[in-house]
C-alpha cells in the first residue's frame, strides 16, 4: 500500500511538470530561479548598496527578457537591514526559510554575514560576491561561500607598505569601529607596521554612529601618526579626514580599505577628501571612461537608473554577472551541487572592474586577487599603485 501510494504522488508531481531537480533543489523550479540579497539600504553603507542593487537588478531584468537561464526566470528579492545585525539575522531568517532562495549575493556587512552563514549553509545556499572584503567569509567550510575581491586585511596591508615606501613614515595608526569589520583594518596596520620594522603607536575605536573626531585626531596628530589606517563608515570616513585638515593636520596619509573607496568620498564638495588614498580589488570606472566597454555599461546604468554610475553600481554589476555566468554554466539540471561545480570553473577578465582577473578553484573561492590603490585627485579616484599577491613573492 505504501509503495502504491508513494508512487502515485511522483506520478502526480511528474503530472503536474515538476522535475527531480525541483523537488530537491531549493529555489528553483522549471520556470524560476529565486536569488536574495540582504543589504544595507538606509544605513551607514548604504552608499555602498543602493546602486549595487540596481545594477544587479538591471541584469537580471535583461536576462529575464531574453528568456532566463536555461528556461528560468530569475525573481530576485531583496531586504534592508540598517546595518543593524538583528535585523539581518531576521531578513536571513526570511529569505532562506520563507523565500526560500537559491542563493544570494550583495549580502553587506561582515558580521552580518558571519550572522547569516548559519542560517544559509545548513540550504545550501551560496553567499555570492557579499559587499564585505573580511578574511572572514572565506574562513571555514568554504562549499558555499565565494568572495568577488582581495580582502580588506591584504588591501590594508598593500596600501600601508606602498605609503611607508613614498614617504618614509616611522609612526602607524588606526582609526576604526571595533567590529569584525574594523578588526580587519586594525590588525592590518598592526601587523604591516611590524612588518616594515616601523612602529604601530596609536588608535582610536568609534561607534557606528559617531560623528564627532576631533578628540581623536588631536591624538593621533599627538601620538606622530605618518600613516592612519581607517575602518569607519562612509560619512565617517569622509567627516574624520575633513577634521583632520580643518586643523591642519596636512602632513599625514589617510588609507582606507575598499570599505572606504566610493565615489561619495571622493565627491564631498570644495575638495574635502582631496588626497585621501583607500585600497580595494577594483579600479574606478570614472577614471576609464575612455574605455568603449566601461562607457556603455555606465551609460546604460545611468539611463535606467537615472543616476550616475558609481562604485555601488560596480560591484553590483560584477556580483550579478558572476551568478548568471554560474548558473549558465551549471546547465539545465540545476542544484546546488553543480552550482559549485560551476563556481569553480569560471574564469574571465572583469573589464567594469578595471581589468581584473577572475578566477575561482575547488580551493579558491576568493575570485579577485588584485589590489589597486587608489587616490583622491580633482573629485575622482585616481589609480595609484597595483599590487599582484600571486606574483609578489
Amino acid at each position: 500500500m505504501k509503495s502504491m501510494l508513494a508512487k502515485s504522488i511522483v506520478a502526480l508531481g511528474l503530472a503536474a511538470g515538476m522535475t527531480s531537480t525541483a523537488f530537491a533543489t531549493q529555489g528553483v523550479s522549471d520556470t524560476e530561479i529565486v536569488i536574495g540579497s540582504n543589504g544595507d539600504l538606509s544605513g551607514i553603507f548604504a552608499a555602498f548598496n543602493v546602486g549595487a542593487i540596481k545594477a544587479a537588478q538591471q541584469i537580471f531584468e535583461k536576462v529575464n527578457a531574453d528568456g532566463g537561464i536555461h528556461g528560468r526566470k530569475i525573481r530576485f528579492v531583496v531586504e534592508d537591514h540598517g546595518y543593524q545585525v538583528p535585523k539581518a539575522v531576521q531578513n536571513f531568517n526570511k529569505l532562506v526559510n520563507s523565500d526560500q532562495v537559491f542563493a544570494m549575493i550583495l549580502n553587506l556587512g561582515t558580521p552580518h554575514n558571519i550572522a547569516g552563514f548559519q542560517i544559509m549553509e545548513p540550504k545550501q545556499v551560496a553567499n555570492i560576491a557579499p559587499l564585505t572584503a573580511a578574511r572572514q567569509m572565506l574562513e571555514g567550510d568554504i562549499s558555499y561561500k565565494y568572495t568577488g575581491f582581495s580582502s580588506y586585511y591584504d588591501q590594508v596591508r598593500a596600501g600601508v607598505r606602498m605609503l611607508k615606501e613614498q614617504n618614509d613614515a616611522k609612526e602607524i595608526c588606526a582609526m576604526y569601529i571595533p567590529s569584525d569589520f574594523g578588526l580587519e583594518v586594525f590588525e592590518a596596520a598592526r601587523d604591516e607596521a611590524q612588518a616594515q620594522g616601523i612602529n604601530y603607536v596609536s588608535e582610536t575605536t568609534h561607534k557606528p554612529d559617531e560623528q564627532d573626531f576631533v578628540g581623536s585626531i588631536q591624538k593621533l596628530r599627538d601620538a606622530g601618526c605618518d600613516i592612519v589606517a581607517t575602518g569607519l563608515g562612509v560619512r565617517q570616513t569622509i567627516v574624520a579626514y575633513g577634521t583632520a585638515k580643518k586643523l591642519g593636520w596636512t602632513d599625514v596619509a589617510f588609507i582606507g580599505s575598499s570599505a572606504g573607496f566610493n565615489t561619495a568620498v571622493a565627491k564631498v564638495p570644495e575638495g574635502v577628501t582631496e588626497g585621501y588614498y583607500a585600497a580595494a580589488g577594483w579600479s574606478d570606472h570614472e577614471a576609464r571612461m575612455d574605455n568603449p566597454e566601461v562607457k556603455a555599461w555606465a551609460e546604460a546604468y545611468a539611463a535606467a537608473a537615472g543616476t550616475p554610475a558609481d562604485t555601488a553600481a560596480l560591484l553590483g554589476h560584477g556580483a550579478a554577472d558572476t551568478l548568471v555566468k554560474a548558473l549558465e554554466a551549471a546547465g539545465p539540471e540545476l542544484t546546488a551541487e553543480s552550482f559549485r561545480t560551476a563556481m569553480e570553473s569560471l574564469e574571465y577578465e572583469d573589464v567594469i572592474a578595471g581589468n581584473v582577473p577572475v578566477k575561482y578553484g575547488p580551493d579558491d573561492h576568493q575570485g579577485g586577487d588584485l589590489i589597486i590603490i587608489s587616490k583622491i585627485e580633482g573629485g575622482k579616484w585616481v589609480e595609484v599603485g597595483r599590487v599582484d599577491p600571486t606574483k609578489s613573492q
